[in-house]
């Protein structure tokens, strides 16, 4: 029963964050943007985003933070993963490689 419980608060941090992105897809429309449960600690978010070419790496991940910023801190703990990319980057891009075939986790989800 409690790991029911732990499962829907989950989702809620999902939900949380997913919402929050909504508010830069709709300033972002070329961009795409991605969330994913890893396991039960972790969130992956991922924006591809060509408006990002203008950008350096810090100022991407600072512009980011302006959507996520409000949340409640439970759900930033679980971001584990923030991936900021341009197009051309995604397509050479490691950690994206990572993003889209993840090695499996030994932690449940």
């Amino acid at each position: 029963m409690a790991s029911g419980n732990k499962r829907k608060s989950h989702d809620r941090i999902v939900e949380q964050i997913v919402e929050a992105l909504a508010q830069y897809k709709a300033r972002h429309a070329k961009a795409s943007v991605e969330v994913k449960r890893q396991n039960s600690v972790s969130v992956r978010i991922r924006i591809i985003d060509p408006d990002y070419q203008r950008m350096d790496r810090v100022d991407r991940d600072t512009h980011a933070w302006e959507f996520l910023d409000d949340l409640p801190d439970e759900t930033k703990a679980d971001i584990t993963m923030l991936l900021l990319l341009t197009p051309k980057e995604a397509k050479t891009s490691l950690a994206n490689a990572e993003f889209e075939d993840p090695i499996p986790s030994r932690l449940s989800t």
